[in-house]
């Protein structure tokens, strides 16, 4: 398989800290992939530099055939590589509906010239708007659509992020720990959304996850860091069985 995303060798200093320090990965077109390791490992850094949020001191990043390593985040955005975070970032007081329409590419109503001319938007705002009660239905928040995202849940407001992402159309999500704060059993819905939106729309994804029963259950493959470095990439069952990363995570 062609991988939709590949890093080679990046690193990422801050002073004399070197938080990611020489990664290499790869990512499939309609994997569901995996990336663990202790708090501090270096994961979070290395989703805002594959993102944009922070430029690599070295190394080279692709992403979809494309260069990335020293586009900015709105660029990336633009190629279809769409990110999440820890803390959903989402505009609180703004309904769920507004919010799920933000991303949307090249809406006309943006346009200063078109703006105070409704019958040249009209329609395209109807068909997002469309587009969007589509996408909240499939996360299972099309209920919620009128209510402020400061009025949701926490694992309501992670599935409301994630349907966001959605609405501009990405080919691969990155999402940093999308289960956390949330009870159990939403966590489960959450990676069953997942890969349901990955056998409907063939999207790809790399996962910062800590709840280990749920994401092994769900991934094809994994990579665990260290000290900001790689220490271990396979399948869940090997890295389950792996020594070195189970006593990093339990001491054995």
């Amino acid at each position: 398989m062609t991988d939709l995303l590949a890093l080679h060798d990046v690193r990422k200093s801050f002073e004399r800290l070197r938080a990611v320090n020489e990664v290499s990965l790869g990512v499939a077109a309609g994997q569901i992939v995996g990336l663990i390791g202790p708090n501090g490992s270096g994961k979070s850094t290395l989703f805002n530099v594959i993102a944009g949020g922070a430029r690599a001191d070295a190394g080279r990043i692709v992403f979809d055939g494309h260069d990335i390593t020293a586009q900015p985040a709105d660029e990336i955005c633009r190629l279809g590589l769409a990110r999440s975070y820890q803390d959903p970032a989402l505009f609180f007081r703004m309904t769920v509906l507004d919010n799920m329409l933000l991303p949307a590419k090249g809406q006309r109503g943006e346009q200063p010239a078109r703006a105070p001319w409704h019958g040249l938007w009209r329609r395209q705002e109807q068909a997002l708007a469309a587009q969007a009660n589509a996408q909240l239905n499939q996360v299972e928040l099309r209920g919620h659509y009128a209510r402020l995202a400061s009025d949701l849940s926490g694992g309501q407001m992670k599935l409301l992020e994630l349907g966001r992402s959605l609405m501009g159309q990405p080919k691969m999500l990155l999402l940093d720990e999308p289960t956390a704060g949330v009870a159990p059993k939403l966590a489960r819905l959450i990676f069953e959304q997942i890969a349901g939106l990955r056998a409907a729309q063939g999207l790809t994804f790399l996962i910062i996850e800590h709840r280990l029963e749920v994401l092994f259950d769900f991934v094809d493959d994994i990579y665990v860091m260290s000290a900001g470095a790689v220490i271990a990439h396979g399948p869940p069952a090997a890295i389950a069985a792996n020594a070195h990363v189970r006593e990093i995570y339990f001491g054995d």
